[in-house]
C-alpha cells in the first residue's frame, strides 16, 4: 500500500514520500451497513427466509450507499501518511490494496491538524481537523491488520490516544475486536 500510495503521489507531481499507508472507509461505514442490514432484513422477512436473506444485503448496500452520499468521499480509500502530511486516494479495481491510486480525495498538511481518534467494536475511527478552518475528514479503519489502519492511526496520533480510545470504549461496554 506503501509503494501504491507513493506510485500515486509522483504521478499527482507531489514530492513527499509517504511512510505508512492503510485502507479506511467514510466514518459511518459500519453502522450504517448493519443499519440497513436490519431494516432491509425486517422488510425482506415478510416474502420469508429468502427474502429476508435478500433484504438484508440490499438494505446494508443502501446503508452503505447512503453514507458515501453524505460523506462526499469514496467508499474505498488509500491513505497514507509522511511526516509533513496525510494523503487520501480513491481505492479502484479488485486489486485496490495494491494498485496504484488514481483520484486524490484529499491531501492535508499535518501542521496545525488536531487527530482524535475512537476505539469501536469493529473499527477505528480517525478525525483529522484543520485548526484554523474547523474543516474536518471523518475515516473509519477495519481491525483487521490486512487493512494497515491501525498502522496508519498509530504513526499519526501516537500509540498513546489509540491506547486512550480503546480504554474509554471499554468502559462504555463495547466488546473490542482486535
Amino acid at each position: 500500500m506503501v509503494k501504491a500510495v507513493n506510485a500515486a503521489l509522483g504521478t499527482h507531481g507531489i514530492d513527499d514520500t509517504v511512510e505508512v499507508a492503510g485502507q479506511f472507509q467514510p466514518r459511518g461505514t459500519s453502522g450504517s451497513m448493519f443499519a440497513g442490514g436490519l431494516i432491509g432484513g425486517e422488510v425482506g422477512g415478510a416474502f420469508g427466509d429468502v427474502g429476508q436473506a435478500i433484504g438484508v444485503g440490499a438494505g446494508a448496500l443502501g446503508g452503505i450507499e447512503a453514507n458515501k452520499q453524505s460523506r462526499s468521499m469514496p467508499f474505498q480509500m488509500l491513505v497514507g501518511a509522511s511526516p509533513t502530511h496525510v494523503y487520501g486516494f480513491k481505492m479502484h479495481g479488485l486489486d485496490g490494496r495494491r494498485s496504484e491510486p488514481r483520484d486524490l480525495v484529499f491531501q492535508v498538511s499535518r501542521e496545525g491538524l488536531d487527530v482524535n481518534v475512537h476505539g469501536r467494536v469493529n473499527v477505528r475511527t480517525l478525525e483529522l481537523t484543520d485548526r484554523d478552518t474547523g474543516s474536518r475528514i471523518e475515516l473509519e479503519g477495519n481491525r483487521m491488520p490486512v487493512t494497515h489502519s491501525h498502522d496508519l492511526i498509530t504513526y499519526v496520533a501516537g500509540q498513546r490516544a489509540v491506547d486512550t480510545a480503546d480504554a474509554q470504549a471499554k468502559t462504555e461496554g463495547e466488546h473490542l475486536e482486535g
